[in-house]
């Protein structure tokens, strides 16, 4: 029963592996920059960093705490729990010093919603990625 357990535990882990930190990242299609540090990546995800370089407005993108692409995306490319984002957002909402990113339900909304709108920024599974959108590199 034990060498079951085990081997069981061990197929699921290998199942969904690939898709732990598969997620790229999209901006608009005429977004200027081509890649972000881990630094900025958290700083923009955290509702810290305001404008892009050339001082247009972000517009962040994210899917709901509870989609398992937004937690995959938290934990392992800004290294932090949804909880943990989401008391930041919440911090800066309620004094005021700040606004919450969008919150989209679907892949295909995010897809639509980043390539519609100057300076967005969200995320994606390379699968769901298409034309429409511009995928960065970032420090990952």
């Amino acid at each position: 029963m034990r060498n079951l357990l085990k081997h069981s535990l061990i197929i699921g882990c290998l199942i969904f592996a690939p898709n732990i930190c598969a997620q790229v990242l999209i901006v608009h299609p005429h977004n200027p920059s081509t890649s972000l540090s881990k630094n900025n990546l958290r700083a923009i995800f955290a509702m810290r960093i305001p404008q892009w370089s050339d001082g247009s407005a972000i517009h962040v993108f994210v899917l709901e705490d509870s989609h398992p692409i937004h937690t995959s995306f938290t934990k392992h490319i800004l290294g932090m729990f949804p909880y943990q984002l989401r008391r930041i957002w919440d911090r800066q909402v309620f004094s005021g010093t700040g606004i919450a990113p969008t919150i989209v339900k679907t892949s295909e909304e995010m897809r639509e919603r980043v390539s519609k709108t100057q300076g967005a920024i969200g995320y994606l599974m390379p699968e769901d990625v298409d034309d429409s959108i511009k995928v960065i590199e970032g420090s990952l």
